[in-house]
């Protein structure tokens, strides 16, 4: 049971990690009239990562 709780709270973390990662590379060389956009798809795709589209 506690190895089923760490994996998944590693899980999250790694998601996590991994769209704040994603969210700073990707607005890094962005205007900022375009980064309420990209940030919008980032969260789309984490969305679907994590299974909820």
């Amino acid at each position: 049971m506690t190895a089923l709780m760490l994996a998944s709270m590693a899980m999250v973390l790694i998601i996590a990690m991994a769209a704040v990662a994603i969210t700073w590379l990707a607005t890094k060389g962005t205007d900022s009239q375009h980064r309420a956009t990209v940030v919008e798809n980032i969260a789309q795709v984490v969305r679907a990562i994590r299974g909820r589209r």
